[in-house]
């Protein structure tokens, strides 16, 4: 019994603090890029840490692509719609676009978007999503005659969209050069 009263009162015990609740740690390496095989109508630079995949969902086309980041397990979708010099076809694919986007609505406590433009003169949407959501970062590209390309981030994880943030900004970083060293191919 004395040695349980003398460890009860121990000067460990009157200096105890509680620790707050621990965050993964994720260790970003540099990024190097590789140029994606010449196999669909765009070819762009994706960083080498990441693999390209098919889509294999059932609805999903030819040209249709995940790259990969197996360490963060994380993918972005990558759907790619021929246009076919066709204005209300193109019009129908935007239109879905922000369908998806703002399907996070219910969750989202922001969504913001914004116009760049690319390298090639083109533009691109890119829409960036904050709160509890499934997509963080989301663009669309088009020359607006012959090729469509829409992406979107997801995580394939239980953590927090905060504790996430330094792997949401590393890929958001990736998406960037992807758009800037797209090239359609005929």
């Amino acid at each position: 019994m004395g040695l349980l009263a003398a460890a009860c009162g121990s000067k460990d015990s009157e200096n105890y603090t509680p620790k707050p609740k621990g965050y993964p740690r994720f260790d970003l390496p540099a990024t190097q890029y590789t140029l994606l095989e010449p196999t669909h109508p765009y070819q762009f630079e994706y960083n080498k840490v990441a693999r390209i995949l098919p889509d294999t969902f059932a609805r999903s086309e030819p040209d249709w692509i995940f790259i990969n980041y197996p360490a963060y397990h994380a993918s972005v979708q990558l759907t790619y719609k021929p246009v076919n010099n066709n204005i209300s076809r193109l019009r129908a694919m935007l239109e879905d676009s922000y369908k998806l986007a703002a399907r996070h609505n219910i969750k989202a406590y922001a969504i913001e978007e914004k116009k760049v433009r690319l390298k090639s003169g083109l533009e691109a949407s890119i829409i960036d999503l904050s709160g509890d959501v499934p997509s963080q970062v989301q663009f669309i590209t088009t020359d607006s005659t012959r090729h469509f390309l829409r992406g979107a981030l997801y995580f394939n994880t239980a953590t927090e969209n905060d504790s996430l943030q330094p792997v949401i900004q590393y890929i958001r970083k990736d998406i960037i050069h992807l758009l800037n060293t797209l090239k359609w191919r005929k």
